[in-house]
């Protein structure tokens, strides 16, 4: 009989810490902002940008999946610590119909800009229904352009010294990253935005040395203790989350977004990254 009673004490405490993960993973994770800082030394970083930032926010996803008034909030916080350099790299909405564009511009009032420059670029759900329809593309870049966001779409741009290039969506219909990176310009200090770090695999990279910034794999959304995450949505499994040294003088940095699809996290709190500038030797 005590060995019974212990069993089922046992179940019972288990399905309780059940009840109480599940809970977390819904109603606490998905709104547990973290500020993410680091280091970003950049080739021929002019001295007087040396300790200036550069915020990363990605993959807000405003839709019906979640309550967006946390990602307002968010921004609010994030205007806070001033940062000289905003770039937002894709999945703005999480794309039903048309309704989502007047939520995004309910979000946007409220866009986090940089004193020096704010660029973006695209991500797959921005394409619309099968990532397909450059109309909603072409509605969100002018959503973001009305609030001072310049979209690069194959493009760069240089802002206070600092270039930037942003290829658009992998998955999009616009995609041409060889357009892109024919604009690279030797000798300047230069960020490549791409929101799926797939396209770092491409053979398109020629002598860029330096950093690239993406998002759209959430780092799993939900990750087992010591485990990878077992959904991500690269085909290079390796692109999580975080700095990854591509060890041909790029480094990666894969920002775990602020929103997200389905209003679930566990282990994978959401992000916004801010960068330090440093020089490189």
């Amino acid at each position: 009989m005590e060995r019974r009673k212990f069993f089922k004490q046992i179940f019972k405490w288990g399905a309780g810490l059940g009840i109480l993960s599940g809970l977390y993973s819904w109603q606490v994770e998905p709104f547990w902002l973290e500020f993410v800082r680091v280091q970003m030394p950049v080739k021929n970083l002019p001295k007087d940008l040396v300790g200036k930032t550069i915020m990363q926010i990605s993959d807000i996803h405003i839709g019906n999946s979640f309550d967006y008034q946390y990602i307002i909030e968010s921004f609010k916080q994030a205007q806070s610590l001033h940062p000289d350099f905003v770039v937002y790299t894709g999945d703005y909405v999480s794309y039903e119909d048309d309704s989502q564009f007047g939520q995004l511009k309910e979000v946007l009032a409220h866009a986090v800009t940089g004193s020096k420059g704010t660029v973006a670029v695209l991500g797959n759900h921005d394409y619309g229904i099968h990532y397909e329809e450059e109309r909603v593309a072409l509605r969100i870049a002018g959503l973001l352009s009305e609030v001072g966001i310049k979209v690069l779409r194959n493009e760069s741009v240089i802002m206070n010294e600092m270039h930037f290039i942003g290829i658009d969506d992998m998955w999009g219909v616009n995609f041409d990253p060889e357009k892109a990176m024919n604009q690279l310009q030797e000798g300047k200090p230069t960020i490549v935005l791409c929101h799926n770090p797939d396209v770092c695999d491409l053979p398109i990279w020629g002598n860029f040395q330096g950093w690239v910034l993406s998002g759209h794999t959430h780092g799993g959304q939900v990750k087992p203790p010591f485990l990878p995450p077992p959904l991500l949505p690269v085909e290079n499994r390796k692109y999580t989350a975080g700095v990854i040294d591509l060890e041909d003088g790029r480094s990666l940095y894969i920002n775990r977004a602020l929103g997200c699809l389905l209003q679930v996290r566990f282990n994978v709190r959401p992000e916004i990254t801010l960068f330090t500038l440093t020089q490189k030797d």
